[in-house]
């Protein structure tokens, strides 16, 4: 084994022996860490009952929720090719993606078991898959190695690798190396993540450029939109200049707060409906202080749904799965993470509705992002100052305003079809007479 992969693979069976003194309280590191105890045996429990030896099956694994979606949107693909051949696996790292992950199309669902030998070993033996798929940028060492020791070929779809991306520097390279130059298949998003990836090791021919799949997942997710969802109709029944901040963070929220309460100063009837990041008692109660600080009168979207309050001016969403949803009731989008250096969220829910949208400058690891920003479909602000013209000039020029919305879209439009070409290229690895 390579000097870094080994050095790696002893740090993970060091925090594994480590995890029982880590898995309390209601923390995310917590969470996490009671999930990675019991997902083995999960796993070999269902494999136990329900692993079809006469079909294969494939195991697709994501870090978080935007990588979910886009895995799920090319594990939607294949299933449309080829209904009922195959069982899947689907894996996740972060507590974040738990709702996703019971919502997802597949056989079992969890946490990614411990990167370590024992633990990769036996989920490996519990599955039997056909094929170890990876998403975006996150490749696990010790289960991609112990995966190639069976034959079992190793994938990386909607792979992408910003210039500025850690894993290209040191000490992340030197690990991930040995793993980039096992992967059978490296479904790129664009011919410069290719090329950074063949520059991490991947052989050429591994090599493939076939866009993003989150662009048709957020198309999907915005033909599904239902109008009469108790969380969106009280918003389309009165509408209101309404902007939707979806993702956001303190470091958004500092910015937009206040640009907000000036912009209500010269536009009364503007409503604010602010989807944090992580909602949860660590964040909610500081937003809305925030909010109250500035006049503003917050309300949670529970008391919306259930008709307590009748067309509040600021909304601050208390659960996740329904931003997506949201962002059709808005007439301009802000997207978080832009003021922080874990970098931009998704800029595709709001676009594949014809929103248009805004977003701090942090997203060098947001390709679509730059990408709407030629098309006109988005704007980039650097302050409060800046995001008060933004709007400004979108509340005061409504067909400007609808244009870049188009232009969001029709940039979406643009680049379908990801997921079929992703699915095609992952096929190309399972064998016919597989298992």
């Amino acid at each position: 084994m390579p000097v870094f992969e080994s050095l790696y693979a002893a740090s993970m069976a060091a925090v594994r022996r480590l995890a029982p003194s880590l898995a309390g309280g209601s923390s995310k590191l917590g969470r996490g860490v009671r999930g990675r105890q019991t997902a083995l045996t999960s796993l070999e429990a269902w494999a136990e009952d329900h692993r079809d030896p006469q079909r294969s099956l494939v195991w697709m694994h994501a870090p978080s929720v935007g990588e979910g979606l886009q895995a799920r949107a090319v594990m939607e693909a294949v299933q449309a090719r080829h209904p009922g051949r195959f069982q899947w696996v689907f894996t996740h790292f972060s507590p974040s993606a738990e709702p996703l992950a019971r919502r997802m199309p597949v056989d079992w669902a969890g946490y990614l078991p411990w990167d370590v030998e024992g633990d990769a070993t036996r989920a490996l033996a519990a599955a039997r898959p056909q094929v170890v798929a990876f998403t975006k940028t996150e490749v696990w060492p010790v289960l991609s190695r112990t995966a190639a020791s069976w034959g079992v070929p190793t994938a990386l779809v909607a792979a992408t690798l910003p210039e500025s991306s850690s894993r290209a520097g040191f000490p992340t390279r030197p690990v991930l190396r040995p793993s980039m130059e096992r992967l059978d298949l490296v479904a790129a998003i664009a011919p410069d993540d290719g090329r950074r990836f063949r520059a991490l090791g991947v052989r050429d021919d591994a090599v493939t450029v076939t866009g993003d799949p989150g662009i048709d997942s957020a198309l999907t997710r915005a033909a599904a939109v239902d109008r009469d969802a108790p969380w969106l109709r009280p918003f389309l029944a009165a509408p209101r200049p309404t902007l939707v901040a979806g993702s956001t963070w303190p470091a958004d929220e500092a910015v937009l707060v206040p640009a907000l309460s000036r912009l209500r100063a010269r536009t009364p009837a503007l409503r604010v409906i602010v989807a944090p990041h992580e909602p949860d008692d660590a964040h909610l109660p500081p937003l809305v202080a925030a909010l109250e600080r500035e006049g503003w009168a917050p309300v949670p979207l529970s008391q919306v749904e259930s008709g307590e309050v009748v067309d509040p001016d600021a909304v601050v969403v208390d659960r996740v799965g329904v931003l997506a949803a949201l962002y059709s009731a808005g007439s301009w989008a802000y997207v978080g993470g832009g003021f922080h250096d874990a970098g931009l969220h998704s800029v595709l829910e709001p676009a594949a509705v014809a929103v248009p949208v805004v977003f701090g400058p942090a997203h060098a690891n947001a390709r679509a992002a730059g990408a709407l920003l030629e098309a006109g479909g988005a704007v980039e602000v650097a302050d409060v100052d800046g995001l008060v013209a933004a709007l400004a000039a979108w509340i005061d020029d409504p067909s400007a305003a609808e244009a870049a919305g188009r232009a969001a879209r029709g940039w979406i439009d643009g680049h379908r079809g990801a997921a079929d070409r992703t699915a095609a290229a992952l096929l190309r690895l399972l064998s016919p007479e597989a298992p």
